[in-house]
């Protein structure tokens, strides 16, 4: 049941930013011009406003990614220096004590 209620609630999730994109289109429909050098373009402001958010949310993704690579391979070196630690310490503990009198 707690699987049917998060499709459900995810379903509406959906259709809620579907909504909110489409009237976002709507009210903002006016033609700008995005100048090239060498060209212009006029496109709808939405399409511009919507490009450039989508660009930052790959930026912001990418920048993430390479956080997250290299906490990982932080994370591999720490386990595999960790491993050699403690079998030093086993090592050691099996040297028999020798008396110093």
């Amino acid at each position: 049941m707690g699987i049917m209620i998060k499709r459900i609630v995810l379903l509406l999730f959906i259709v809620l930013v579907i909504l909110f994109g489409i009237s976002f289109s709507v009210l903002n429909a006016e033609l700008v011009t995005l100048d090239y050098y060498f060209s212009e373009i006029k496109i709808p402001l939405s399409i511009v406003v919507v490009t450039a958010l989508a660009f930052g949310v790959l930026l912001g993704l990418s920048a993430s990614a390479l956080v997250a690579l290299k906490n990982r391979r932080e994370l591999y070196r720490l386990r595999k220096k960790l491993k050699s630690t403690e079998l030093e310490v086993s090592n050691m503990r099996a040297i028999p004590v020798q008396d110093l009198r």
